[in-house]
């Protein structure tokens, strides 16, 4: 995650030089060098060192306690957002009076649309067919991926919201460990009388097995945490706790464990105006250089230098592949000996150490 962390940190940085704002950053205990590595290149953002891990929204609530912003983006460490995501969408937000969470386009590492960027609202019915793998009616079908529109849910990955909202409505919940508090943050917002509009004007790109590896663990915690919102925002119901408890215990031991992800990469090539000699030497296969991206072929990994490129055309790089027939992307960290990129939002990315000599 740490080398995720930077290349967030990096798109943030990039994102904000021509606003007034801040960046903090909520460590809930990592094992690894992560807040050594913010201290050390991000000399200028705000870090919160947690001695335990209380969880995601207990993290952000410790974070927003010390915002100075009249908004505010909860951001997940595993995303790229472009140089112009938060312009964009601050534009749009003032233009919404009664503007509650703001979402936008995500995708994941290999281009493909994460459809949580919009979401219904999770009623018991429309959960218990999510648990038993029916998740057309959770999905905010109404609205294409590239029409922006009123919804639900947001995601806890990106959402814009104002300060003031935010406190009014109590924050993220923290009886949410991890799961489910951007769902009930999202209707506590639609109650309180806003709405929650997804504007897809902009794209972020969403790792999302960094942060929510798919894995049995994930299952019950989630499943755990529907569990919760119904509690939380329903009458009783013993017919619906039972069904939910039953889809709890049959996705718990059926779910399928997450695995590293892997491609079946024939050849590389490198978008970047110079060659990168290091690159070369880790990688066993051939590998050319070239400028522009012209077109796509399956089981090529396209290696992208940001410090070339810039983070939005990245992102639109990304976007545009062929999702039938998929390549794959990695990402060189502008002044840092890594690449790294992710081939599935179920499982965790790659990490590619570079070589001096």
């Amino acid at each position: 995650m740490r080398y995720f962390l930077e290349l967030c940190l990096r798109s943030v940085e990039a994102a904000i030089a021509n606003l007034d704002a801040e960046i903090i950053v909520v460590d809930n205990n990592s094992q690894d060098d992560s807040c050594q590595m913010v201290k050390q290149l991000f000399p200028k953002v705000k870090l919160i060192e947690n001695k335990s891990n209380d969880g995601f929204s207990k993290g952000n609530n410790l974070g927003i306690k010390q915002a100075q912003g009249e908004y505010l983006c909860i951001l997940n460490p595993d995303t790229i957002v472009a140089e112009d995501t938060f312009e964009i969408l601050l534009k749009f937000a003032d233009t919404k009076p009664n503007l509650g969470l703001l979402g936008c386009k995500l995708i994941d590492g290999k281009g493909e649309f994460l459809p949580e960027s919009k979401r219904n609202i999770p009623t018991p019915m429309v959960s218990i067919k999510k648990l038993l793998g029916y998740s057309k009616p959770y999905y905010a079908h109404h609205l294409s991926p590239d029409q922006t529109g009123k919804i639900a849910m947001l995601v806890g990955a990106f959402m814009i919201v104002k300060k003031n909202i935010y406190l009014e409505v109590g924050g993220l919940d923290e009886d949410y460990f991890m799961y489910g508090e951007d769902i009930d943050l999202s209707y506590k917002v639609l109650k309180a009388g806003y709405q929650n509009y997804y504007h897809p004007a902009t794209t972020v790109i969403h790792f999302k097995g960094e942060s929510t590896l798919k894995d049995k663990a994930y299952a019950k915690r989630f499943n755990g945490a529907m569990q919760l919102f119904f509690e939380k925002h329903y009458k009783p119901n013993w017919l619906f706790n039972l069904l939910i408890w039953i889809c709890i215990k049959v996705v718990s031991i059926f779910y399928p464990k997450g695995e590293e992800s892997t491609s079946r990469v024939k050849e590389y090539v490198l978008i970047s105006n110079k060659e990168n000699p290091q690159l070369q030497k880790v990688l066993p296969k051939n590998m050319e250089t070239q400028a522009h991206l012209a077109n796509y072929v399956p089981n090529v990994e396209y290696i992208l230098d940001m410090e070339y490129l810039g983070y939005k055309k990245a992102i639109e790089l990304v976007s545009k592949n062929n999702i039938k027939h998929p390549s794959t992307f990695k990402f060189i960290l502008k002044n840092s000996q890594v690449v790294l990129g992710s081939n599935s939002s179920k499982s965790r990315g790659e990490v590619i150490q570079l070589k001096n000599n």
